[in-house]
């Protein structure tokens, strides 16, 4: 259970870490794309909030209630346009995913005494336990937030077409 409340406070360190990253940008920062393929901000926005709506809460209670059936299918890429990600406000989504977070991070705290090594089978996988799933959301958080911080060096680097080689290489 110690590992499942580090985790937890992970979570709650990583939405104080969101808010931060994402809040306060204007509509240039937020829409702003190093190339047509990539995500901006306010994709990304929409893409936590969604995963966390979708995917791993919504996973983690599906073991937790139905562990002999498989967790429904979902995709993430196809959100992108099924969900209008471009034409959503990115200040109303940064708050609904912050608010979504607090939600998610309430519901796992209420669940610390549950079985976290509780499976279920996912076609196509391995059986996969609450607990992975909860330690890759963690692990998710980590890859947007450096997502993030890379479309913010990259925003900073074209708006004021300075080198940025001082400040040390990008690795």
């Amino acid at each position: 259970m110690k590992d499942i409340q580090y985790l937890v406070s992970q979570l709650a360190r990583n939405k104080n870490t969101f808010q931060e990253l994402l809040e306060d940008r204007t509509a240039e920062e937020y829409q702003w794309k190093k190339q047509k393929e990539n995500w901006c901000l306010l994709e990304i926005v929409c893409h936590l909030y969604d995963e966390e709506t979708h995917d791993f809460r919504a996973r983690i209670q599906h073991i937790f209630s139905s562990p002999d059936t498989a967790p429904p299918a979902f995709n993430p890429v196809a959100w992108v346009t099924d969900h209008h990600y471009m034409g959503q406000d990115y200040e109303q989504k940064i708050h609904e995913f912050l608010k979504r977070r607090e939600h998610s991070i309430e519901w796992i705290q209420g669940q610390l005494t549950s079985n976290w090594s509780e499976v279920c089978e996912l076609p196509g996988y391995s059986q996969r336990s609450a607990r992975f799933y909860l330690a890759n959301w963690v692990a998710h958080d980590l890859l947007h937030i450096k997502q993030i911080t890379r479309v913010n060096y990259d925003f900073l680097a074209e708006s004021t077409n300075i080198s940025l080689a001082y400040a040390g290489e990008w690795t």
